[in-house]
């Protein structure tokens, strides 16, 4: 206390020329000294309080309250109206790092507009804040894991590459302003990359030193040193016994001694309560000691609300208050950098038009990403590009009309999305005809024929609605409505569910009469966020509540025809934007052999199929063949569109597969079937037109595999193995089905011999010149690919990529495309020192269009 009230005179003394005015107020001074006065003059109870995600105000210093917690994995997410761009797996099949810096940019642009009307508004919600918990650089060793869609792939150097790009474009950092624009986060550290079905009390154990420092850890060294990321995740699961948000191991030897990381460390959501919950690690007794060794590992800040315990710690002795100022003081320096504290119209940033969101530019922006995301796999015979006029194109699959699923997960809502079937049509020729026929789903053998239309309220046909401006129901109705279709009510975009009703803090309750003309199993659909009730006939049949963004939930009855069935539909919202589908329907089974009659006058069938973001991600309650908990036990396509292609091949129809999936599929049944294959991950907003024009020739594709697409499961490892033995093209023996790298053009390329320097000294850089020519008639785009093995390393990589470059090359020229290889992008594994590090020895320099031997060139480069 002495200490504390001497600071504090100090303090008075030094600005008594400022006319007494605090430190922490003086925007004149670094954010350093603002954060040291003001944790002095904080109590126990309010520091701790501010080191929670949803940090609460101390009123009588002028701490406003303030949600850590934002998104922006491709687009600022869960925000209401916002440019969706491609899943970040597919923007890795770019190859285009500077296209990712320009996208970030754009979302960071974004991310201020939004926060700045927030602001001004007096609202400080989670979604509405300036710390974006993105990007994610997990390395995706396994394609059975959900969350490798939210990832840039299984190479450590380009996932390194696109990390820092996203890092470096968000936060702006080479604007010189005096405030930072957006502070960027670095996840999920470390060594995890599922399964998302025992995340909170798995341990990932036995791993090789050298797994740890030449896979695991390389993207996000580059995110600290490179990209000189503000914050750090840790992650839900153990490394070597110990939980990741408390591991000395990875969060001060490595993060901060090795690396000199001086940023915010922050909790996944609950991963603190996994220290102690029965279900999770029980590696601590209780809140009070998990707090603390999370705290005194370093973890700065924590998602959920076990720190509350953090005042019972201190006073148990088990952390020092003097601890707990350390993490303190740099949640309130990164707030004084972002000018959070500070008068709004002060910081440059706050000048960004709200006009930039999903404007003009950006939407461009996305097209352009999905267009370089495009990659085709196979094409028979040169089918594609598809030729116009006097053609009859079926379109087809589960995937073909369906604009959610192109906005794959922690995803925001865009203005319009256009789906496969919507650019194909407007790609198509005068004289071409067009059938759509979905034909089946994603993986049942059943579609949803809708009966919406057999509900009649008593205010007429549909159901009618009531809203109230509070959360439970109370009072008069703040507005009522009658909606006649299928539920299709979201609050993004600043869209009320009806006027006069609240963007958040509102209830509803939707009420009606089905009278079925069959009888038969029911299907009630729903897709929300928020808290729903189903009640039939006055009993509560099904209840959930979705936190974070929309997710599907369906109720099955059995119905006799002619018998009424009073329905009623509760809703609350939750958080973030308010989202209620629902629509209900009989079940009918996919015949197979009548739908193949029904496209019997296609020329062409184009299949979109694949998988959805319902299906895979990040701890789901997915419970379908093939599927866990977000994760997949298996990578074959579904059978029932496998079955479907197959007879639409059997009836002599040229099928073009379009696959849209975030993780690989095995696909070797379809390359028989089809005569093409484009794989179009999630692509965003204007994915469907990005595809469209890659199937008919106006766009030449030159997306790459960021990851390898195996034959099938048995060429895989255990999934919950994390050595990387036999796990990726760097260390896979097999023969894959589509090799990392790959992708095919439009037009065909020719490397010419490498000028190398082929002898040079450990600390300098390997230049290189690597002659392409252009050998077809059309121009296009090469992605030149550069990897690395030490020849005499018989433990290591068979290779690894280490330099990339895409490159536009017009019909029959050469272009001279200058790599070069740093003493960074040399480095190799020392087994002596454990450690990576440029070492001599000679080295085999691969360069090609990917990663297949066959298809590389080879130069001995010797490093003395």
């Amino acid at each position: 206390m002495r200490n504390r009230i001497l600071y504090l005179f100090a303090s008075l003394v030094i600005l008594s020329g400022c006319g007494n005015q605090p430190a922490y107020k003086n925007s004149n001074l670094s954010p350093e000294e603002r954060a040291e006065d003001l944790l002095q003059q904080l109590t126990l109870e309010e520091k701790v309080a501010l080191m929670m995600d949803n940090s609460k105000p101390v009123e009588r210093l002028g701490i406003k309250p303030y949600n850590w917690w934002n998104e922006a994995l491709h687009g600022v997410a869960r925000s209401g109206l916002a440019t969706v761009f491609p899943q970040p797996i597919g923007m890795a099949a770019s190859f285009e790092p500077d296209a990712i810096h320009t996208i970030y940019t754009a979302v960071s642009d974004e991310a201020r507009a939004k926060n700045t009307a927030y602001s001004a508004a007096g609202s400080y919600e989670r979604y509405q804040g300036l710390t974006m918990w993105t990007p994610t650089v997990n390395i995706y060793r396994d394609p059975r894991w959900g969350r490798g869609i939210e990832t840039y792939g299984e190479d450590p150097y380009l996932t390194s590459v696109m990390g820092v790009n996203v890092v470096k474009g968000l936060q702006c950092t080479d604007a010189n302003q005096k405030y930072d624009k957006i502070h960027a986060c670095a996840k999920h550290f470390a060594v995890h990359s599922g399964p998302e079905w025992n995340r909170h009390e798995f341990n990932a154990e036995n791993i090789k030193p050298r797994d740890l420092h030449e896979t695991y850890l390389v993207p996000f060294e580059a995110l600290v040193k490179e990209g000189k990321v503000k914050e750090v995740m840790c992650a839900y699961n153990r490394l070597e016994g110990d939980p990741c948000c408390g591991s000395d191991r990875l969060l001060m030897q490595i993060l901060r001694q090795e690396w000199g990381y001086e940023g915010i460390v922050l909790s996944d959501c609950g991963a603190i309560d996994d220290f102690y919950r029965e279900k999770g690690h029980k590696t601590h007794p209780d809140a009070e000691s998990a707090s603390a060794a999370a705290v005194l590992s370093g973890t700065d800040l924590e998602c959920g609300s076990s720190y509350k315990a953090l005042v019972e710690s201190a006073k148990k002795g088990l952390i020092s208050e003097k601890d707990i100022d350390v993490s303190v003081k740099r949640l309130l320096k990164a707030r004084f950098e972002l000018g959070e504290m500070d008068d709004p119209s002060k910081v440059e940033w706050t000048k960004i038009p709200y006009s930039v969101v999903c404007s003009a530019e950006h939407d461009s922006l996305s097209l352009d990403i999905a267009r370089k995301s495009m990659t085709l796999l196979l094409n028979k015979n040169n089918i594609l590009p598809l030729k116009r006029g006097g053609q009859t194109i079926a379109v087809m699959g589960p995937n073909a009309n369906d604009s959610v699923m192109q906005w794959g997960n922690y995803n925001g809502t865009p203005k319009h999305t256009i789906t496969l079937l919507e650019g194909i049509r407007s790609a198509m020729g005068e004289n071409d005809k067009l059938i759509y026929e979905q034909g089946c789903s994603w993986v049942e053998r059943s579609l949803i024929r809708s009966v919406f239309n057999q509900c009649t309220s008593k205010e007429g046909p549909g159901f009618s609605a009531r809203y109230w401006n509070n959360k439970e129901y109370e009072g008069n109705a703040a507005a009522t409505a009658q909606l006649t279709t299928p539920f299709r009510l979201c609050t993004s975009g600043a869209t009320v569910f009806a006027p006069g009703v609240n963007l958040t803090d509102f209830s509803a309750i939707y009420q009606s009469v089905f009278t079925p003309q069959e009888t038969g199993e029911v299907i009630f659909n729903f897709y929300s966020c928020g808290a729903t009730q189903l009640l039939i006939n006055g009993e509560e049949v099904k209840k959930f509540t979705n936190k974070h963004g929309g997710r599907g939930q369906a109720y099955a009855m059995h119905a006799e025809a002619g018998k009424p069935y009073d329905i009623e539909i509760r809703f609350q919202y939750f958080s973030g934007d308010a989202q209620l589908n629902f629509d209900l329907g009989f079940k009918e089974e996919v015949n197979i052999k009548n739908t193949v009659a029904k496209v019997k006058d296609a020329d062409i069938v184009i299949f979109a199929g694949g998988i959805s973001p319902s299906l895979e991600g990040e701890e789901m309650g997915v419970n379908l063949p093939g599927f866990r908990k977000g994760d997949r036990t298996d990578i074959e396509l579904p059978a029932v569109q496998r079955e479907l292609i197959k007879a639409l091949c059997d009836a002599g129809k040229k099928v073009i597969f379009v696959n849209f999936s975030g993780s690989p599929i095995a696909m070797e049944p379809e390359t028989k079937y089809c005569q093409a294959i484009l794989q179009a991950w999630y692509p965003g907003q204007s994915g469907g037109k990005a595809a469209a024009e890659v199937l008919f020739g106006d766009y030449n594709p030159a997306g790459r595999l960021p990851v390898t697409f195996y034959r099938n499961i048995a060429q895989l490892p255990d999934f919950e193995d994390y050595n990387m033995t036999g796990r990726t093209y760097r260390y896979f023996k097999g023969d894959p089905l589509f090799p990392f790298g790959y992708g095919l053009s439009y037009t065909t390329f020719n490397y010419d011999n490498i000028k190398l320097e082929q002898t040079i000294k450990v600390g300098e850089t390997a230049k290189m010149v690597i002659p392409v020519t252009n050998t077809g008639n059309r121009d296009g785009e090469e992605v030149v690919q550069v990897y690395l093995k030490k020849q005499e390393d018989t433990e290591g990589p068979t290779k690894t990529l280490r330099a990339f470059k895409r490159v536009q090359i017009p019909a029959g020229k050469t272009v001279n495309v200058e790599l070069e290889l740093t003493p960074k992008q040399l480095e190799w594994w020392d087994a002596q020192t454990n450690t990576m590090r440029t070492i001599a020895g000679n080295f085999d320099i691969m360069v090609g269009g990917n990663s297949k031997d066959a298809e590389l060139q080879v130069k001995t480069l010797t490093l003395q």
